[in-house]
C-alpha cells in the first residue's frame, strides 16, 4: 500500500543530482599545482588541504586530482566543492595514525572519541566526490582501531546535497562511507570492496532522503547498513534514518548481510525501498535485528524484484538479543522492544537459500504488525518459520526442494496462512 508513495519518492531522488550538483566549471584547483607529488611515497595531505581551502575561499568550485598515486592523511572539504578524480587517480590512506586527528564520532550508535575520516565534511552544503578514480584506506593496523575508533574512508556529518558518484573504494575492518545527520544524498555507480568484520560498505546513519543506485558492493560485513543511534540518548535525539531508496545494486557480504538494519536503530528507521537488487550474504540476504533495551522501530520497509542466492537466509528477523547493549538502554515493558510494522516483500527469487524466512525470535510483548510476502519463486532447504506476527498476508509462495512444512508458525495471524499450497518438487 506504500507502493505509489515510494515510486514518487524514488523518482524525486533520481532527479536530485540535477538540482544540487556543485558548479564544477566555475573555479578549479589542481592538487599538483599546489604541490602534490602524486608518487605514492610523498605525503600529499597539505597540497590537498590547500586545494580545498582555496576552493572554499573562492566560494566553491572543483578540486582536480589528475592521474597519479596520492598518499594522504585526513582532509576536510567545505561546501560548494566537487572533488574530481581522474580515472587513473589513486588516493591512498597514510599508514601513520598521527595523520588522522582525534575528534568526536558516532560509532556503534554512541558518540565517542575517534579519528577523523580520510575525507570528511561537516555542516557543508553541495558536496560531491566524482570521477573514476580509486580511494584506498589506510592499512590494517589503523583500520582495526576501536578505542578510539579508526578513520573511516568518507564521512559526511550534518551535510545537505551530497553526491558520491563513479569512483571505487578499497578498505578493511571499518566502514567505507558514513553519512551522519545528512539530507538529500545520492550515491551512484560506486564499486566498493572491503574485507574482514566491521568492514561495512555504506552506513546510512540518522540521515534522510538517500538514494543508493547502480552500486556494486562486496564487503567483509554488511554491504549496506541503516542506523539511527543506540539507547535512550538516540530516542531523545529523535534523528531517524528515513526515506532511503536502494535500486539496481549488487550487495554481497562475506560475513553478515547484504542489507542489515538494527544494530543501531533506537532513533527509528522509516520508509525504506529496496528494489531490483541482487543480494548474497554469508549469513543473510536481508537481516532485520534488534534486542531488548534498544527500542526504536523499522516502519514501512518494502522489497520488490529481488534475487537472493547462495545465502543461509533470504530474510532473517531476530529482535530478542542481537548486538551489544547501549550504555543507557531503553526501558519500559513494551518500549524496550523494537517495533516492526509495514514490512512487505513482492516478486522475490531465491536460489540455494537455506531458509526462505527465519523469523521466530520476535518478542511476544511487541509482535510484528503488518508483514506481506507475495510472489516468491525458487528453491530453498527450509521455507517459512515465523512467530508473533499480526496482519500477515502470504500469497504466491512457489518454492521447491524445501524440507518439512512450507510454514511453521507460532501466534501468526492474517490471510493466506492456512491456504498456502505446497509446490511439489520437480
Amino acid at each position: 500500500m506504500y507502493r505509489s508513495y515510494f515510486l514518487t519518492y524514488a523518482l524525486a531522488l533520481c532527479l536530485l543530482p540535477l538540482f544540487f550538483a556543485p558548479t564544477v566549471d566555475a573555479k578549479s584547483f589542481n592538487v599538483k599545482d599546489l604541490g602534490a607529488a602524486g608518487n605514492g611515497a610523498t605525503l600529499d595531505t597539505s597540497a590537498f588541504q590547500k586545494a580545498f581551502d582555496a576552493c572554499a575561499s573562492a566560494g566553491g568550485g572543483t578540486v582536480i586530482v589528475p592521474a597519479g598515486n596520492y598518499l594522504i592523511g585526513s582532509v576536510v572539504m567545505a561546501g560548494n566543492t566537487t572533488l574530481r578524480l581522474d580515472r587513473q587517480a589513486n588516493l591512498i590512506g597514510s599508514p601513520n595514525i598521527a595523520d588522522y586527528p582525534l575528534t568526536q564520532v558516532r560509532y556503534e550508535g554512541e558518540f565517542v572519541p575517534g579519528h577523523c575520516a580520510l575525507i570528511s565534511a561537516t555542516n557543508a552544503n553541495h558536496i560531491a566526490i566524482t570521477g573514476g578514480g580509486t580511494i584506498t584506506g589506510p592499512p590494517f593496523d589503523i583500520s582495526r582501531l576501536r578505542s578510539p575508533r579508526g578513520p573511516v574512508l568518507i564521512e559526511m556529518v550534518g551535510c545537505t546535497n551530497v553526491a558520491l558518484t563513479g569512483f571505487n573504494t578499497h578498505y578493511q575492518r571499518l566502514w567505507s562511507i558514513h553519512p551522519l545527520f545528512c539530507q538529500d544524498v545520492v550515491i551512484k555507480n560506486l564499486t566498493i570492496r572491503s574485507t574482514d568484520l566491521n568492514g561495512d560498505g555504506i552506513d546510512v546513519d540518522s540521515s534522510r532522503n538517500v538514494l543508493i543506485e547502480d552500486c556494486d558492493i562486496s564487503t567483509g560485513d554488511d554491504a549496506i547498513s541503516l542506523k539511527s543511534g543506540r539507547g535512550e540518548t538516540a530516542v531523545q535525539l529523535n534523528r531517524p534514518t528515513e526515506n532511503v531508496t536502494i535500486k539496481h545494486c549488487t550487495l554481497v557480504s562475506s560475513a553478515f548481510a547484504g542489507l542489515g538494519i538494527g544494530t543501531e536503530l533506537s532513533g527509528g528507521i522509516y520508509n525504506t525501498l529496496l528494489e531490483d537488487c541482487t543480494l548474497s550474504g554469508h549469513q543473510n540476504g536481508i537481516f532485520l535485528k534488534s534486542r531488548k533495551g534498544r527500542g526504536g522501530c523499522i516502519k514501512n520497509f518494502i522489497g520488490i524484484n529481488l534475487t537472493i542466492h547462495d545465502s543461509p537466509t533470504f530474510l532473517s528477523i531476530e529482535l530478542l538479543d542481537k548486538g551489544i547493549q547501549a550504555t543507557d538502554p531503553v526501558t519500559g515493558d513494551v518500549d524496550q522492544w523494537t517495533q516492526l510494522s509495514g514490512i512487505s516483500f513482492k516478486h522475490i527469487h531465491v536460489d540455494n537459500v537455506a531458509f526462505l524466512v527465519k523469523a521466530q525470535a520476535i518478542p511476544s510483548e511487541r509482535p510484528i504488525d503488518g508483514f506481506l510476502l507475495a510472489d516468491v519463486q525458487g528453491n530453498c532447504r527450509r521455507a517459512l518459520d515465523m512467530a508473533n506476527m499480526k496482519n500477515v498476508a502470504l500469497s504466491g509462495i512457489r518454492v521447491t526442494h524445501y524440507q518439512g512444512p512450507l510454514l511453521m508458525e507460532t501466534h501468526v495471524e492474517g490471510t493466506g496462512i492456512t491456504q498456502l499450497d505446497p509446490v511439489p518438487d520437480p
